[in-house]
């Protein structure tokens, strides 16, 4: 079910138009994602990456530089421990190039998504000890690991934590007692002692600071590291983060990059995937190179992927692209069947009536739980956890809607959970099989949310005529990318549409062309991808009169430009 709402915020839009030159639709719109003030707007427009702040003022960011120096000085074995996602292959990657230039013996370890499970672990500690290893540098991962911690500190080791999510805490009569692991630095913006003026930033993120600051302190040319905002870009998108302040710039900067890239793996990886470089947008990172970069650490081992970012030949690159693509492809059928089987599921069981979906699929491939979760969150728009059948137990992910704090319900249930994390939007957890029902049951009881919640809410931006659609507004709006998470693509608004023409496309029927006409009488080509057969049958009952929420873009053929608009919601 949805809820469509206009979203109304006040400003003086004339005066932002004429200040930063931009239209009054773009200065509404630039408004409805809460930039406000001139020194925001002017960063929104034309912030750069000279506009980025010092990694220096992160909590232990000094400590961890002054570590790392000495390390790298005196020759020591640093080893990098990441994690099998698009952020954590990254953000090793980032890490693992930039201790590299400086000099340093270092080497890397991704734990295996299903022996090892998620971030560090005793094994990967031992395998460390065992090799010589005298420090350890985490990344996207290990501010969770108080005890794995201890331990490698026990074994007389140094151990730097590099991370982005929230700290482990336990609520006390004093307030929230915050869990840190004993290492000998904690760099991680999620920290409340952590005064960085940016605390959003993914793994690689925070992977990139820590580099760029060993180099300025070293007095080396941070150039040398620039093209390493590539692999920021990506890891920022795939791992879905607000696309606000340093990250929409990092994700700007890095797609410019991205586009002219020497990195071989990258740039077989667009080829094989038929990614038309010059057109390269956020899009094709989230449901592209994200994927496949994924798919690796899903299905096989996460270093596959980070091999495809450190191939020296053109030979190697396209082959290990290709293998990617495959496990991809792969990837998406087991995902198709585990979905239906969710749903199948929810529909045929008493889990329709709960307000937060529990599935238990014993023969899902366990790195697909978060996928299933995703998917089954946008169907029903529920809070949605996946368990899997595990070598231990079951484990899972869970995907949250915006009115349920994951992480928080989590805690209420941890005396039934094994390991878990998370945060607001989403969580991961290993749990004893007898303990999943008890689990569904208290998050269940312990809901807060109300029938209102459970509508998906269609934030409408303005409602737009059809005559204002043109090239000029198209061009205009391009300074709002890149789209994602927390900067949306704008949604415009029209109502009583009528359908006048529509023919099927595609090879699936899943892509609709129409014309269509408004009250004003301007006509306008139109496309819809989805469920046709619903589509039509909602204009069939309505007369042919719907009112719909669109994109505007342009659809070049032969040379020819047309504008068109894409319609994403419809009633």
């Amino acid at each position: 079910m949805e809820k469509w709402f206009l979203t109304r915020k006040g400003a003086d839009f004339q005066e932002i138009s004429q200040k930063f030159h931009v239209s009054p639709v773009i200065a509404r719109l630039i408004r409805n994602r809460d930039v406000i003030g001139d020194s925001e707007i002017e960063c929104y427009l034309h912030g750069n990456m000279e506009s980025l702040y010092d990694g220096i003022l992160m909590k232990d960011m000094a400590v961890a530089v002054d570590i790392l120096r000495e390390k790298i000085q005196d020759k020591k074995p640093i080893r990098i421990i990441g994690d099998y996602d698009i952020d954590g292959v990254n953000a090793t990657y980032i890490l693992l190039e930039g201790i590299e230039k400086l000099g340093g013996n270092v080497s890397v370890d991704i734990p295996d998504r299903m022996k090892d499970g998620y971030g560090l672990n005793k094994s990967l500690i031992d395998r460390a000890f065992e090799s010589g290893v005298d420090t350890i540098i985490t990344c996207d991962n290990g501010i969770a690991a108080r005890e794995e911690i201890a331990y490698g500190k026990s074994l007389g080791m140094t151990i730097i934590v590099t991370d982005h999510h929230e700290v482990p805490y336990e609520e006390t009569n004093e307030g929230l007692h915050y869990l840190f692991p004993p290492a000998d630095a904690i760099v991680d913006p999620k920290r409340e002692d952590c005064e960085y003026p940016f605390p959003h930033l993914c793994g690689a993120g925070v992977a990139y600071k820590l580099v760029e600051t060993l180099f300025n302190v070293e007095g080396k040319e941070t150039t040398e590291i620039e093209y390493l905002v590539e692999n920021v870009a990506i890891a920022t998108v795939g791992d879905v983060m607000d696309l606000t302040g340093e990250n929409r710039i990092f994700v700007k900067y890095g797609l410019e990059k991205i586009k002219q890239t020497k990195n071989l793996g990258l740039k077989a990886l667009m080829e094989c995937t038929g990614i038309d470089v010059g057109r390269l947008s956020s899009y094709h990172i989230g449901f592209v190179i994200g994927p496949c970069l994924n798919a690796s650490g899903r299905l096989d081992t996460a270093k596959r992927a980070l091999k495809l970012l450190r191939a020296k030949t053109k030979a190697d690159a396209e082959q290990l692209a290709g293998d990617l693509k495959a496990l991809n492809d792969n990837r998406k059928e087991l995902t198709t069947e585990a979905v239906e089987e969710a749903i199948m599921q929810v529909e045929n069981t008493i889990l329709k009536e709960d307000k937060v979906l529990v599935i238990y699929l014993p023969n899902c491939h366990e790195s697909l739980a978060g996928i299933v979760a995703g998917r089954i969150r946008e169907k029903y728009y529920r809070p949605t956890f996946v368990l899997t059948n595990a070598e231990k137990g079951a484990k899972g992910s869970g995907r949250s809607i915006e009115t349920y704090h994951m992480y928080d319900e989590m805690i209420k249930c941890k005396d039934l959970l094994g390991k878990f994390g998370g945060h607001k939007l989403a969580g991961g957890l290993s749990i004893p099989i007898e303990n999943i029902d008890m689990f569904r049951r208290r998050l269940n009881e312990n809901c807060q949310l109300s029938a209102e919640d459970l509508y998906e809410k269609i934030s409408i931006d303005m409602q737009l005529p059809l005559a204002y659609v043109s090239e000029s507004l198209i061009g205009e709006l391009e300074c709002l990318e890149p789209f994602g998470k927390a900067n949306p693509k704008p949604v415009f608004a029209e109502k009583d549409i009528r359908v006048k023409e529509t023919r099927i496309l595609g090879k699936n029927n899943n892509v609709l062309k129409l014309h269509l006409v408004d009250v004003y009488g301007t006509m306008i080509e139109g496309m819809y991808f989805g469920d046709v057969e619903s589509f039509m049958e909602m204009v069939e009952k309505k007369k042919g009169k719907i009112n719909i929420t669109y994109y505007p873009t342009i659809n070049e053929y032969r040379g020819r430009k047309t504008v068109q608009i894409v319609i994403q919601n419809y009633q």
